[in-house]
């Protein structure tokens, strides 16, 4: 299943299709915990420690997550140490740590993250759960977003935040079908079965645009680059600055 949200910054949706379809959210939702924390009037620079040991979201054991050095050496060097939130908030976008994740999401809370969601205007997203809580996900209990969803958080965020995600090391998806050196703001996510990426693009002959691609299906393969998943997404995202200059409104954006 395939579902594409593409519209020019306050001009409406130039294409819709299955934009409201909800997926399994991966690590797309790490925008909305970006912006939970940052919302939440915590001390974003006080040191804070680095555990792997977690609450689950339904009654079961504390927790621990897979270490994954490979994409994450940085953080996974600082356990047992100390962090700061903000420095820890940005590891989550900029190199989606997944220990990262789950400390910030700690210290701010489910609630916090929904009502992200909420003020942004999303119909179906929600944040059930952290990373790799699989008692929680055995449950039923899981982490859902549509394509015009992250259109909406993306466009909600404010620039100090599109700043981190414009960060992102993972210039794959939406990046890889852009010209060398485009602003992009984004996050993406994939696990086995599930592709995701949405950003704003930021053309420097065109107005800024928010695409969004949710994907499932056997093309995605759970790898970080080579996926046959994520070279559809930057096929579309490349069929779409082709036609930046025309991405006429078709609708409302909200």
């Amino acid at each position: 299943m395939l579902s594409v949200h593409v519209a020019r910054l306050g001009a409406g949706v130039y294409l819709s299709q299955n934009a409201d379809l909800t997926y399994y959210a991966a690590s797309t939702m790490k925008m909305a915990v970006l912006a939970a924390l940052y919302r939440s009037g915590l001390d974003l620079d006080a040191p804070v420690p680095v555990h792997n040991r977690f609450v689950s979201a339904v009654s079961a054991p504390p927790f621990a997550i897979t270490p994954d050095w490979a994409a994450d050496s940085d953080t996974w060097q600082l356990l047992g140490k100390s962090a700061s939130l903000r420095w820890l908030a940005r590891r989550m976008v900029t190199h989606s740590s997944n220990l990262a994740t789950n400390i910030c999401l700690s210290h701010v809370g489910l609630d916090a993250v929904n009502e992200i969601w909420r003020l942004a205007g999303a119909r179906h997203s929600v944040t059930r759960r952290g990373i790799e809580d699989f008692a929680a996900r055995a449950a039923g209990v899981t982490n859902l977003v549509t394509a015009a969803d992250l259109s909406r958080l993306l466009c909600w965020l404010p620039p100090e935040l599109l700043d981190q995600l414009a960060a992102n090391v993972h210039r794959i998806d939406l990046p890889a079908g852009l010209p060398t050196g485009t602003r992009i703001a984004l996050k993406n996510g994939w696990v086995r079965g599930i592709r995701h990426s949405a950003g704003i693009v930021y053309p420097s002959d065109a107005p800024p645009y928010v695409i969004a691609i949710c994907y499932s299906g056997p093309l995605g393969m759970g790898r970080d680059a080579d996926d046959p998943a994520a070279r559809l997404l930057s096929r579309i995202s490349a069929g779409i600055w082709s036609r930046r200059h025309s991405l006429l409104a078709k609708g409302d954006v909200s």
